[in-house]
């Protein structure tokens, strides 16, 4: 997945990319980190010997993590989407090791062991509550939804150890695990899936969707899933969900140095499926099936609303009164969409900083997402001089927040 960033004596990053400090030499653009990354090999390295896996020239995959601009949560809303790809990445380290049998470990999740399973001998879904707890429920997901969608003709079985340095909620750990366990299973066992149409979504992308949907029980949509897969050094991805189609806007030649940087409060979301980010969902598909079958909106998404104030005047007094919140923040993201692009293409990343601010007090205050974690790591980084904007990322309650920062500020962050 393309996430490429040209980087300076200071180790701060040019134009759209989060700073990974781990990274001590200058990279081009689409190398194996196994060569550029010294502590990424030295735990995959660690990894292997821990749990006696022959990985001796074994190939290596990264897969990156993601930013939304806007509309954060608007994925399953219908909304259109922004984002950019960031160098903090998962790496999977695999190789087929003869059997039917597929190991895997994770450096992340050191509790759960090594993972064994033959092809199609997963647990069946819905998962028990101890099955949902461990890392295992995406391997075994992408097992069962490429053998269910017909995508494997063999069997083949293969070691792997996985690492990643992308935080725990709010930058799509799960969603970039997906995507590379997917690649990976495909690799192993000569399977191919044909390259996308010029503007369409990849395969790959709605078969993440489908792991965490149909198997993992996650009620996740498509934006970190795009984000990531589809993402282009030096340009934001754009989706429009109408029309089901990919673009890329440049980022303006004149912006200035800046850095994307990870708030990472270090705690963990257990995941969305257990997450208030569940419960948002089900008001806003409630709330858009409500206006639909009300002929309020053309379609049961709440990006069809067009007239706010008459949806207000006829649900502020009802059961229903809760969820005009919800359809506030929408609404006002959508409006200061094409603002975020305008800004973004040409440049102005004050602007875009700003913009991103002022997103986050409508997801704390109107949508309800965020945590105490999120929104004090936010206070503090509003303190500091050349910092545009910040807020929380993602499904919210736990995880990261980001920031958009002036390149010289980033230290003081």
């Amino acid at each position: 997945v393309p996430a490429s960033f040209t980087r300076n004596n200071s180790l701060l990053i040019r134009k759209a990319l989060i700073p990974g400090p781990s990274l001590t030499t200058d990279r081009p653009s689409n190398v194996s980190p196994a060569i550029m990354d010294p502590t990424a090999l030295q735990h995959l390295q660690a990894l292997a010997q821990q749990h006696a896996l022959d990985l001796t020239n074994a190939k290596i995959r990264r897969t990156s993590s993601r930013f939304c601009l806007g509309v954060e949560h608007g994925d399953y809303n219908g909304t259109n989407l922004f984002g950019v790809g960031t160098d903090r990445y998962i790496w999977v380290a695999y190789k087929a090791n003869g059997t039917n049998t597929i190991r895997l470990a994770s450096g992340n999740f050191p509790d759960d062991g090594l993972i064994t399973f033959a092809s199609g001998a997963q647990p069946t879904p819905p998962l028990t509550e101890q099955q949902s707890k461990s890392w295992a429920r995406f391997p075994h997901g992408v097992d069962f939804v490429l053998r269910k969608e017909g995508l494997l003709q063999q069997s083949v079985g293969f070691d792997a150890v996985v690492w990643g340095n992308i935080p725990g909620g709010g930058m799509s750990r799960s969603a970039s695990l997906c995507l590379n366990l997917i690649a990976t299973w495909l690799d192993v066992n000569q399977a191919t899936l044909p390259p996308p149409a010029p503007g369409s979504l990849a395969r790959e992308v709605e078969l993440a969707v489908q792991v965490e949907n149909a198997y993992v029980g996650s009620p996740c949509g498509n934006l970190d899933q795009i984000m990531i897969w589809h993402a282009r050094e030096n340009a934001g991805t754009l989706y429009e969900p109408e029309a089901k189609k990919i673009s890329y806007i440049p980022l303006g030649a004149g912006a200035p140095d800046f850095a994307f940087v990870a708030l990472d409060t270090g705690t963990d979301r257990p995941g969305l499926e257990k997450s208030t980010y569940k419960i948002r969902r089900e008001e806003c598909d409630a709330f858009a099936e409500e206006l639909f079958a009300k002929s309020f909106i053309n379609r049961p998404v709440l990006a069809d609303v067009k007239d706010f104030g008459k949806i207000r005047d006829a649900y502020h007094s009802t059961a229903w009164a809760p969820h005009l919140e919800r359809l506030a923040y929408l609404v006002s993201a959508q409006h200061n969409f094409g603002g975020m692009i305008d800004a973004w293409r040409s440049g102005d990343v004050a602007k875009v900083g700003e913009m991103f601010r002022a997103d986050g007090w409508g997801l704390r205050d109107l949508y309800c997402i965020s945590g105490p974690e999120l929104e004090t790591m936010c206070d503090i980084a509003r303190t500091v001089d050349g910092v545009y904007g910040e807020r929380m990322l993602g499904g919210g309650d736990k995880g990261a927040a980001g920031a958009i920062v002036r390149a010289d500020a980033v230290a003081a962050l």
